[in-house]
């Protein structure tokens, strides 16, 4: 009898024990992450201030790249792959070394202060998930709440680097298998990431978001148009995934990655000459506005997917996630003039389903949406995130990414991206 009553008490409070515990690992991690994310986000903007104040700085990208490359050669890290380690590490057990951080950090600013075309988000992610893991050993928990932690890394340091909370706790959980959410994570990752929001805010980083000026009237035909709209962009972003692909292969036949990052700085370099602009280089957040506003060079986003293909092809770091946001923006901005729709809405529409298409994440897409954009639309974004989802296939920026179940049909296949 005792046995039972302690059963059912301990059933009880559980959830309760289980509340508090993770509310108070969640901090501590939003706040160290915070941290770590804030001053890798003031570093690469004092790498890009540097870079647009000195011309000559685009000519030391090559040897940016040697260090970059022997930096992870001296390290034992040659071979790392990216934010993919951070999913295995979630998925299948997979240990992550505590050095992927400072190697993330330093050559992602390397990256971007001397011009190479990548994000902060692949840096946030991987950041996040290896410092997680850390703590979760030094907190000696086991392989199960360490998976959980890895992920509350990943929301803070997301949530941290973009202000939008909402979107990177529930972007961590969706990322690893699409179709199943492990909704044991979603209290540790939302606090995790508004403690990480809130850190950042103590240390001065601005949320990202974006005011639209116009937003159509929601019509049949609007929706139709949108559809279209989200339709190409999820072709553009099957065309952004195998071009990645397609430059990592091709720059991995040079077997140097010095060698190969040098000649890799080198073509940015001429390739930046050849635009005579400098608006490919960097994140390039300044033309994103741009497009929400209703301006883009019609082929601004097919040039964006050329330079960074070329720079993370040929290893140099940081993400992908701010330079799919410069795709879908003025890939947007160019289809909504086409299709007589507010070229900045589809600037916002286009950056949300480019998102979307390589990712894999539509619930994460639609919560972007609401916080980049205060909520206005939300129905043309729903579609056209669900659009660009089925659509995009089973490619996707993360190769360790499982889908578990069909985008097409209720049935389970389990199958790697592509």
């Amino acid at each position: 009898m005792k046995t039972q009553k302690s059963e059912k008490i301990s059933s009880k409070t559980e959830p309760l024990l289980t509340y508090g515990k993770w509310s108070l690992i969640g901090i501590l991690v939003g706040i160290v992450l915070g941290v770590v994310a804030s001053s890798f986000h003031h570093a690469v903007d004092i790498g890009a201030t540097l870079f647009s104040k000195y011309d000559f700085i685009l000519y030391l990208m090559p040897l940016a790249g040697i260090v970059i490359a022997a930096m992870y050669k001296c390290s034992d890290m040659e071979n790392d792959i990216g934010t993919n380690s951070a999913i295995l590490s979630i998925r299948e057990d997979k240990d992550i070394k505590l050095r992927t951080a400072p190697l993330i950090y330093i050559s992602s600013v390397l990256t971007h202060a001397t011009g190479g075309s990548s994000g902060r988000e692949g840096a946030a992610l991987q950041l996040g998930s290896s410092i997680g893991a850390y703590i979760g050993k030094l907190l000696k928990l086991d392989k199960n709440d360490i998976k959980i932690i890895i992920m509350c890394g990943m929301s803070a340091s997301f949530s941290a680097l973009f202000g939008t909370p909402i979107t990177a706790a529930i972007f961590s959980i969706e990322l690893i298998e699409v179709g199943i959410m492990h909704y044991s994570s979603l209290v540790p990752c939302m606090i995790s990431a508004i403690t990480g929001f809130f850190t950042s805010q103590l240390m001065k980083i601005t949320p990202t978001a974006f005011e639209l000026s116009v937003i159509p009237e929601v019509t049949p035909v609007n929706i139709v148009k949108i559809i279209i709209l989200s339709a190409l962009s999820a072709a553009i972003s099957i065309l952004f995934c195998l071009a990645l692909t397609f430059a990592g292969k091709l720059f991995k036949k040079i077997p140097n990655s010095m060698l190969r990052a040098f000649i890799g700085g080198i073509i940015v370099i001429l390739a930046t000459l050849l635009l005579g602009t400098r608006d490919y280089n960097g994140a390039g957040m300044f033309v994103i506005e741009r497009a929400v506003n209703g301006e883009a060079h019609p082929m601004a986003f097919l040039i964006k997917i050329i330079m960074t293909a070329i720079t993370l092809g040929t290893g140099y770091k940081g993400g992908e996630i701010v330079p799919t946001f410069f795709i879908g923006s003025t890939f947007g901005c160019f289809c909504a003039s086409i299709l007589g729709i507010d070229p900045g809405f589809g600037a916002a529409v286009g950056m949300v389903a480019i998102f979307c298409g390589v990712t894999n994440c539509p619930l994460a897409s639609m919560f972007l949406a609401m916080e980049l954009f205060g909520g206005k639309g939300m129905i043309f974004f729903a579609i056209s995130c669900a659009t660009s989802f089925m659509l995009s296939g089973y490619t996707g920026l993360y190769k360790e990414q499982k889908i578990v179940y069909s985008k097409t049909k209720p049935m389970f296949i389990d199958r790697k991206i592509h």
